[in-house]
């Protein structure tokens, strides 16, 4: 497993400190660091005592995200950013080389085996898009999720 790149660290929001948790990695570009990923969030969102309804919506999420950037990107690794601030969770998806279009959902006949993903992020999100990466060869496709914190 790729070690974290970001510890949970303290936001400061006007006169309060709020806590923001927070979790990046990245993986080869390959079929296998879908499935890879999915555990990597899963395993994440239970030590930050997130619902299994919430955990399951975003291992969905990442997947779909996941294997777009593998399949329809020219990257060499693929990246992961998760962070929990109040009812929402971010996750956003980064990939290395620009696909000749932009990810959309789309209707996909009831006899096609994929294209079915984005409708599916769609669902699960509050909202999601697509931005330019840092670098501006890439993209960051991200998703809102709302999510639920289970007591301690």
């Amino acid at each position: 497993m790729v070690p974290s790149h970001d510890a949970p660290s303290l936001g400061r929001y006007g006169s309060s400190t709020a806590a923001r948790l927070q979790d990046a990695f990245h993986f080869p570009a390959l079929n296998t660091s879908v499935a890879e990923a999915r555990r990597r969030v899963a395993a994440q969102l239970r030590e930050w005592g997130i619902d299994e309804v919430a955990c399951d919506d975003a291992q969905l999420v990442v997947s779909e995200l996941f294997t777009n950037a593998v399949r329809h990107t020219d990257s060499e690794k693929v990246g992961c950013q998760l962070r929990l601030s109040g009812a929402h969770l971010r996750i956003e998806v980064t990939d290395q080389g620009h696909a000749s279009t932009e990810p959309r959902a789309r209707c996909s006949g009831t006899d096609e085996e994929s294209g079915r993903g984005l409708l599916l992020v769609g669902v699960l999100s509050k909202a999601w898009g697509v931005r330019p990466d840092d670098s501006g060869r890439g993209r960051v496709v991200w998703a809102d999720l709302p999510h639920g914190r289970l007591p301690h």
